[in-house]
């Protein structure tokens, strides 16, 4: 007989155990939740996009002290996730109770996300009122087929040990379009960087950075090697404006690519954009959006 307790997740103890508990039930379609990675670069980057005072309410079940199911928020923190062990899929009624009357909301209605195969949950969803609102599918790159994008004339990779962490601050800022909302780059923000670079499973050893010839950084794409599940887990992925599409990403993850597959990767992430499939990038999880009727 399975002796299940349940617990609010604690911050400052239990980041490294959920860690290891998805990457023991990750799968490819992330039926069983979302990889490891995935929660360890939102609840490292605290210091910028990430609000973590909600974290309390994130919620743990244990069988025999041993986790078996999770449940938590990302961003917007009414974004909620589960990750459910194989067998035990009866949590996924109490799971979805818990997460409708008190995960935090802060102005926005609570949204669920479940990903193809989380069967139970979606079902879970529906006895409490949740109505499937939207979805789409998440590409991934399957390493059995060459990743070999040329780098452009005048652009060089940097050498990981030349990294420049203010600059890659500054190339992520322009890149996600926050010069043209929030102004200019503020040196004083590198912390969040840092801080992202030496979360417990960081590999930043393996970012790729190109640089144009002015030694000015144009593209950055980051990675979080994952040997267990033999993922290569990249986030994030940017280009700045004056240097876009002239095949800088591509040639980014190829880099990625040379360099965690002889590490042993067989995948790597990427996302919904159409860039993703024009190189080689196939449907391989589905994201799904269930919101309360009213």
């Amino acid at each position: 007989m399975k002796h299940i307790t349940t617990r609010p997740f604690h911050i400052m103890a239990d980041c490294g155990k959920v860690y290891q508990f998805l990457t023991d039930v990750y799968e490819r379609d992330w039926k069983n939740g979302v990889p490891a990675p995935f929660f360890e670069y939102a609840y490292a980057s605290f210091a910028s996009w990430m609000d973590i005072s909600y974290s309390y309410k994130n919620r743990i079940w244990e069988c025999d002290g041993e986790m078996v199911a999770f449940c938590f928020y990302e961003y917007p923190v009414s974004d909620i996730y589960f990750a459910l062990k194989p067998s035990y899929e009866e949590l996924a009624s109490e799971m979805a109770e818990y997460a409708d009357q008190n995960m935090p909301v802060n102005g926005n209605r609570i949204q669920f996300v479940l990903f193809g195969g989380q069967d139970a949950l979606m079902r879970a969803a529906q006895q409490i009122g949740y109505r499937k609102q939207s979805e789409y599918l998440n590409l991934q790159y399957d390493f059995a087929n060459a990743l070999d994008y040329p780098l452009p004339k005048g652009f060089h990779f940097v050498k990981p040990q030349d990294l420049d962490l203010s600059k890659v601050g500054a190339c992520c800022w322009k890149g996600f379009d926050h010069e043209q909302t929030e102004g200019a780059w503020n040196p004083a923000q590198v912390h969040s960087n840092y801080l992202l670079s030496t979360a417990p499973h960081a590999t930043p050893e393996l970012d790729v950075v190109i640089a144009d010839e002015n030694g000015e950084y144009a593209c950055f794409a980051g990675m979080w090697w994952t040997p267990e599940n033999h993922l290569a887990y990249m986030e994030p992925l940017c280009t700045i404006p004056k240097h876009r599409h002239k095949g800088l990403a591509a040639a980014a993850l190829s880099e990625l690519y040379r360099r965690t597959k002889v590490l042993g990767a067989t995948h790597m992430t990427g996302g919904a954009n159409p860039f993703y499939q024009k190189i080689g990038y196939q449907p391989a999880v589905q994201w799904t959006y269930w919101g309360k009727e009213e």
